[in-house]
């Protein structure tokens, strides 16, 4: 009986600790409605020499409607290629379970913002939010990703989403290909 009771203080345990913290930059519920979106989080992160790009992933829910922000971060002493999002951009992810699940651009179009830092390098800020097509969360929510396609407007670019990233940006520790495993229970229940 005491075995019993260990192993279930141990699986217990295992539970809590394979749990991630939902952390929120915005929650909010009022009369107009509700909206939560978790923090940022790195899912690629690509250096070489003066050009540094960097893709963060949030997931926002809207009224009961959950989407997934795209931050776009591009550094660079070189002239920057613009890329944008527009109604017919996607971004496709490809599971380990070979599953492709397809995420669609809201109708506003963004070709990102430049910026010249005090180091003189350029900087360029795209941003996008994309939904859910029906049917393709519960896959979300139990396969890792493996690898990233996003169509922009003229060109699609692809990713290798990796298991575990070290971010040279902030040094933190993230786990790109099971983000919406870990985090897709902080806005949907």
């Amino acid at each position: 009986m005491k075995k019993l009771f260990l192993i279930g203080i141990f699986l217990f345990s295992l539970t809590i600790t394979a749990q991630k913290q939902c952390d929120y930059s915005v929650n909010v519920k009022d009369s107009l409605g509700t909206y939560k979106e978790t923090k940022s989080a790195i899912v690629h992160e690509y250096i070489f020499g003066n050009t540094s790009k960097y893709v963060f992933f949030a997931l926002a829910l809207t009224d009961e409607i959950p989407s997934l922000n795209v931050l776009l971060l591009q550094k660079s002493k070189d002239f920057l290629k613009v890329n944008c999002f527009d109604k017919n951009s996607r971004i496709y992810l490809q599971l380990e379970n070979n599953k492709v699940i397809t995420l669609i651009a809201s109708e506003q179009e963004n070709c990102g913002t430049p910026v010249k830092d005090e180091l003189g390098y350029n900087n360029r800020i795209l941003s996008g939010t994309f939904y859910f097509i029906k049917g393709t969360i519960d896959d979300l929510k139990t396969s890792p990703v493996s690898s990233m396609r996003i169509k922009f407007t003229t060109e699609l670019q692809d990713y290798i989403i990796k298991k575990q990233l070290v971010s040279e940006m902030d040094q933190k520790t993230y786990f790109p290909n099971s983000y919406f495993i870990d985090f897709l229970p902080c806005v949907i229940d």
